[in-house]
């Protein structure tokens, strides 16, 4: 339980960096690009924490789209960067951020029992 709580530490600091930052963003793209990116924190955000309340097949399926909603996350940064939005400092850090988190869903996904997949000889061992 210990990893799961730092995963949503770790959330947590990524929202409370980017979401002020895209605030700075341009104004003419607030309401599409720059909603769209504080979407996918967010949407990543409340997965983790729906993960967190289920178990099994649900759990594992709240994961994934918690990974799915961090890619799109990078897309959207990546994007913010190639139009200077986000200076090369501030890209790398952001980056190690998103990274970080997606290491953590990668080895809570992991270690989450997928209870549709049918079970194997070695899984009884």
């Amino acid at each position: 339980m210990s990893d799961e709580m730092v995963i949503f530490s770790r959330v947590h600091d990524l929202l409370s960096w980017l979401l002020p930052k895209a605030e700075r963003f341009p104004r003419a793209y607030r309401s599409t690009v720059v909603q769209r990116m504080q979407d996918a924190a967010l949407d990543c955000h409340e997965a983790l924490h729906e993960a967190a309340n289920t178990r099994g097949s649900s759990r594992l399926r709240h994961l994934r789209r918690a990974d799915a909603t961090l890619d799109t996350l990078r897309v959207y940064l990546r994007l913010a960067h190639g139009w200077r939005w986000l200076s090369d400092g501030q890209y790398g850090h952001v980056s190690v951020m998103v990274a970080e988190v997606g290491r953590l869903i990668g080895g809570w996904i992991r270690v989450t029992p997928d209870r549709t997949a049918p079970r194997t000889s070695s899984d009884a061992k």
